[in-house]
């Protein structure tokens, strides 16, 4: 069976490249998805395949029983896209203005609904459950994991399993690590307010945009003096704003960053720094601060004996690809919420090619990965099922 499925998904790669563009091409933010989910419904629908619409808000959950009992396997793929430009010149390009998938979920959705097409044409041979998670709104915390877990998208589910395409890694790559594979992360915004005035009187003044500037400084302690260094922790300032003019002294300054941590105690310990920070900073200055603090994910933890497995499992029977441990990261997902549910893994797969252009970072403007990578999303996510279901046992022993 595994081979006949792995020549399926490879044949079935332009009908995958298909649906990834159109996905592409017609791209949607986080919790405003309304065509993706629908695109999706069809698809199960035409497969036979049972679904649920509306699962926490917009994920599509299908349900594949096989001809015999045996374990329940879930397998997610994301579905969202990013506030970002499409500055691609390609026919696929985003035709949604500020909008694009600069991440690789149409990817991972694409390969999912590949996976279904081979595993529905072997239901009776299955000796348990396939349960296929399509989230929505991943990249806008809190995201969509925690809504889709409330909402019953894990019950009675045994394993699950996530995967990522990954830029930085050349096509032909596996990674997998077992253990933290990726860190929480929280966002933050502060606000200073001071009292503007002209910048030719700055005595007169409390002046946001020093106090602001002082305290970004101050913030980089958070992690230099605050946290052990034994562990791995970033505090990251990405925006700051403040006035409009050059001669005037505005009435308040912001900045917005973030932080991440592979552990939730001291995501909590950064927060509680830099809101003393802050304030502290503020009132030295005559200014006060506010502080507005978004928890984002938790660490993403993969199962040991999951990912062991199937990190076995891919060197078996994909010989073609490289198979990789993979370092941990600082990026955040909240695959980790299945996780923290349910044993598994999520692992990555490489789509960096230089000769079609394909070297653009993750939320790139011009962020584009080798199509073939979908082929080896699908190939893992087979084995992990048919693994579970000793599919690849009675083979081995026929």
């Amino acid at each position: 069976m595994q081979k006949v499925l792995f020549e399926q998904l490879e044949n079935l790669l332009p009908e995958m490249i298909k649906m990834r563009r159109h996905l592409h091409m017609y791209p949607e933010l986080s919790f405003k998805e309304q065509f993706t989910p629908e695109y999706v419904r069809q698809h199960l629908e035409s497969l036979g395949i049972e679904y649920r619409m509306n699962v926490g808000g917009n994920g599509v959950i299908g349900t594949l029983e096989g001809g015999r009992p045996g374990p329940t396997v879930a397998l997610r793929a994301d579905f969202d896209a990013l506030p970002i430009q499409d500055e691609k010149d390609v026919p696929y390009r985003s035709t949604i203005d500020g909008v694009s998938h600069a991440c690789g979920h149409d990817i991972h959705t694409a390969a999912l609904m590949a996976v279904e097409t081979v595993l529905s044409g072997v239901k009776e041979e299955l000796a348990g459950t396939v349960v296929f998670i399509h989230q929505f709104a991943e990249e806008l915390p809190p995201g969509g994991a925690q809504l889709m877990i409330a909402d019953g998208c894990l019950k009675g589910v045994d394993h699950v399993y996530g995967a990522h395409v990954w830029a930085d890694d050349d096509y032909g790559t596996i990674g997998f690590k077992t253990g933290s594979m990726m860190a929480g992360g929280d966002n933050f915004e502060i606000t200073i307010q001071g009292k503007g005035g002209h910048g030719a009187m700055p005595h007169t003044t409390v002046d946001p945009l020093v106090t602001m500037s002082q305290l970004v400084v101050n913030l980089q302690q958070v992690v230099s003096r605050k946290m052990d260094p034994d562990g791995a922790n970033v505090l990251t300032i990405g925006k700051f704003q403040s006035g409009e003019a050059m001669n005037v002294i505005p009435d308040t300054a912001s900045i917005s960053g973030t932080t991440r941590s592979f552990e939730v105690d001291t995501k909590k310990e950064m927060e509680r720094w830099i809101r003393q920070i802050s304030g502290m900073t503020a009132a030295q200055n005559g200014a006060t601060a506010e502080i507005e603090f978004t928890y984002g994910c938790d660490p993403l933890i993969n199962s040991e004996a999951e990912t062991i497995q199937l990190k076995s499992l891919a060197e078996d029977y994909m010989p073609d690809v490289t198979v990789m441990d993979k370092q941990a990261m600082m990026t955040s997902e909240d695959f980790a919420y299945y996780l923290q549910q349910v044993p598994g893994c999520f692992f990555f797969v490489g789509g960096r090619n230089p000769e079609i252009d394909a070297i653009y970072p993750h939320h790139h403007p011009k962020f584009d990965v080798d199509e073939r990578s979908m082929v080896h999303i699908g190939k893992v996510f087979v084995l992990a099922v048919l693994h579970h279901m000793k599919c690849l046992e009675e083979e081995n022993n026929e």
